[in-house]
């Protein structure tokens, strides 16, 4: 059997895994021969051309480091100041600067490098997200006849703002050289796919440049899932009843509405906020009687764009406590920090309501673990955005447009006011969903369509026509590695 070996930005540390993605790649090493091969986490003057390899608790792990200037171009620019707001369709909030796209190419030209000479001729090769799209094309060109798969964990943008990032039709080139493309939903398939039927391609300098044969790439959905059965567990254990205990004191026979993410301005926070205010204003009968947590910690601080979603946040959390505070109750927590597992579980538990509404958002992974996590006599109720990709597989949800805080409070005061029988009812086809879209299934798909790829889909082996300069070729940054609950 071919070893498997997995690519992503930060490479896994000791101590055990903080989230359901994590465990699941855990899992498929630890079942077949293979290693995880990615960024140390460390800076250093003269990056070392070749890999060091060791056993991270039992997992054959190759780590490179990077230099300071490359890993700034390449990760909080490239990757997290044009890509993340671009696929994320907030393109006001992209800011470009033409240095970064060379660093971003600089270093997939060195993990390509660096990971060439550990490769076997049958070896499968999984690369994970935006960091390292152009990881395939850097391989090809060194000689790598593998098959190599890619998977993005954020949405795929629509044409017009594909059309806006820099060196998009590279990009999308370097999607080319994979053998097989895997998006969180349909939505971003059927994008992928308006791209690649009805390319445009730049005639900028005079020339037009040869379209983007994308014949021998497999793109699918392969919808990514928590292990809710798990879950399950985990919100009757004995750290999520302690959680559980703590908030009965203090909140009494309030109903909890929960909100856990990344402080992050995808997420669609200060909305949030707006539609809970509206809450209060519009139904004076459940003041006293709900409560707002909101979980949110701090993600990529050094980006001008996170801090002013912070600042904001902080001024519309506020403002909610300062109109509907009394001596005796507070409307609303907001929570600075990272909880784990065992206690996010048993929040999700209590929560009569879970707030999941990215403005987008590739899948989602609260919405999967709070449907685990619910009591199937006593569930919440799932109040999520049509605009994350968890809202195709999870339709008996309450699905609301986040910009729209008005929908988003109505929908509030239903899932508060729904009957139990309707909870049941509605838990039960999300938990059958999530069953059916769980991790370990996932990656076992992903993997199966990449192994067994027949002979009408050959490793993408063909010469590449780059768009970009000589220097841009010679020069070859991952949004995950970020405190956060153990969610993706």
């Amino acid at each position: 059997m071919s070893r498997i070996v997995i690519v992503s930005n930060r490479t896994p540390g000791k101590g055990p895994a903080a989230g359901g993605l994590a465990v699941a790649l855990r899992k498929v090493l630890s079942e077949r021969e293979g290693f995880w091969f990615g960024w140390s986490g460390k800076l250093t003057e003269q990056p070392a051309r070749e890999a060091r390899i060791e056993d991270i608790d039992g997992l054959e792990v190759a780590q490179i480091d990077l230099s300071r200037e490359d890993h700034h171009a390449y990760y909080a620019g490239f990757s997290n100041s044009i890509l993340w707001p671009s696929f994320h369709l907030r393109l006001d909030l992209a800011t470009i600067e033409s240095h970064w796209y060379e660093g971003y190419r600089r270093v997939n030209q060195q993990f390509a490098r660096a990971l060439l000479p550990l490769l076997k001729l049958d070896d499968v090769v999984w690369v994970h997200d935006y960091h390292l799209i152009p990881l395939a094309s850097e391989l090809r060109q060194l000689g790598a006849r593998n098959r190599i798969g890619f998977y993005l964990h954020i949405p795929f943008p629509t044409t017009d703002a594909l059309y806006a990032i820099p060196h998009h039709e590279e990009l999308m080139r370097d999607l080319s050289r994979y053998d097989l493309v895997g998006m969180q939903a349909k939505r971003d398939v059927a994008a992928f796919t308006e791209f690649a039927e009805h390319q445009a391609p730049s005639t900028f300098g005079g020339h037009k440049v040869q379209a983007i044969d994308f014949s021998r790439t497999e793109v699918e959905a392969f919808p990514i899932g928590s292990d809710p059965d798990a879950f399950a567990r985990l919100s009757v254990s004995p750290a999520a009843t302690k959680m559980v205990n703590r908030m009965k004191r203090v909140l009494g026979d309030q109903r909890l509405i929960l909100g856990v993410d990344r402080l992050d301005y995808s997420k669609g926070l200060p909305q949030r906020v707006e539609a809970y205010e509206k809450l209060l204003a519009n139904n004076a009968r459940l003041r006293r009687s709900v409560h707002m947590l909101q979980v949110a910690p701090p993600s990529r601080d050094s980006i001008k764009e996170y801090q002013e979603t912070s600042d904001t946040l902080d001024a519309m959390c506020g403002r909610v406590m300062g109109r509907f505070a009394e001596p005796d109750w507070q409307p609303l927590t907001y929570v600075k920090r990272a909880y784990g597992q065992p206690s996010l579980a048993g929040l999700y538990r209590m929560a009569r309501v879970a707030l999941v509404t990215p403005l987008r958002d590739g899948m989602n992974l609260v919405a999967h673990e709070f449907v685990g996590s619910q009591n199937p006599e006593d569930p919440g109720v799932l109040v999520l955005s049509r605009f994350a990709g968890a809202a195709e597989i999870f339709p008996e949800g309450l699905l609301v447009n986040p910009f729209d805080t008005d929908e988003t409070s109505e929908a509030l005061r239903m899932a508060l006011d729904m009957p139990l029988d309707e909870r049941k009812q509605r838990w039960a086809a999300l938990m059958k969903s999530a069953q059916k879209h769980n991790v370990d299934d996932w990656a076992v798909s992903f993997l199966n369509h990449l192994t067994q790829g027949g002979p009408d889909k050959p490793s993408a082996t063909r010469d590449v026509l780059y768009l970009g300069s000589a220097s841009e070729l010679a020069t070859p940054p991952n949004a995950m590695g970020s405190p956060t609950p153990p969610v993706v």
